[in-house]
């Protein structure tokens, strides 16, 4: 799922943010999210939990989940502000 969330990451760096939190390494913020579970996509708006997966998800299971969440594409990225 790493992989999956790399290439993702790359794709959608002008509306999203990735950031990887090591389950052993950070126990407090893993709770704080009520992550038992290993591999655990939390996705946050403003610090809230808005959606999650639990264990192995396929890239469409991933996207499916933050394309509710995104705002839309620009389709001409040239006149982004």
């Amino acid at each position: 799922m790493e992989s999956l969330l790399a290439q993702l990451a790359h794709r959608e760096r002008r509306r999203l943010r990735f950031s990887p939190v090591d389950f052993d390494a950070s126990p407090t913020l893993a709770s704080h999210f009520g992550v038992t579970e290993v591999p655990t996509l939390v996705l946050l708006d403003d610090d809230t939990p808005v959606a999650r997966l639990e264990g192995r998800a396929s890239a469409p299971e991933i996207e499916e989940l933050l394309s509710d969440h995104l705002p839309a594409r620009n389709p001409n990225p040239s006149l982004a502000a």
